[in-house]
């Protein structure tokens, strides 16, 4: 058994000097999937990759869930941290808080475009819809598209063979895709 593995069970018996151990051993790894979603977002983006960790960490510390292996415990990181970003992006994009206006001169005004977190929250309520229809092809694109998981550690969190997953992404992508234009 890893040492991850080890410390993500005893978090989940209540130890307490557990969370505070295990935090330095994963951190690069998360801050590693959070630079992965961070590098798709807005340049003007203020949500920093280690703040989403930590925002995530809290999270997941705080909802009292116990993880059954390090591939389980990436997944759920990978949840908190799409949830945070779906989030933030709803936040800017409320029209009460001004979302994301600019001043622009009315000749050069584009109606069809689409604002980066508005990209996030179609992404979002296409994989809602996806999850309904196909939680498993929903699943790999959380860990691969939210989570930056490679095929490889894809398919070892959810058990199936690489080729499989390379499958279901890529179904996965054309069924995005289209539903989202669709949409728009």
């Amino acid at each position: 058994m890893s040492e991850i593995t080890y410390m993500l069970q005893a978090v989940g018996r209540g130890e307490a000097a557990a969370s505070e151990e295990l935090l330095p051993l994963i951190h690069n790894d998360l801050r590693r999937h959070a630079g992965v979603q961070m590098a798709r977002e807005s340049a003007g983006q203020t949500l920093q990759p280690t703040a989403l960790v930590h925002e995530a960490w809290l999270r997941m510390i705080g909802d009292g869930r116990v993880w059954q292996n390090r591939a389980h415990f990436f997944g759920a990181a990978s949840e908190a941290m799409r949830r945070i970003l779906i989030e933030n992006a709803r936040r800017k994009s409320r029209l009460k808080r001004g979302g994301d206006q600019l001043r622009v001169d009315v000749e050069h005004l584009e109606l069809a475009s689409t604002t980066p977190e508005e990209k996030v929250l179609l992404i979002d309520d296409a994989l809602e819809r996806l999850h309904l229809q196909d939680p498993e092809r929903a699943r790999v694109v959380l860990l691969k598209f939210f989570g930056g998981l490679t095929n490889q550690e894809v398919a070892e969190s959810m058990g199936v063979t690489e080729r499989t997953i390379e499958r279901h992404w890529a179904y996965a992508k054309a069924w995005l895709f289209q539903n989202i234009r669709e949409q728009q």
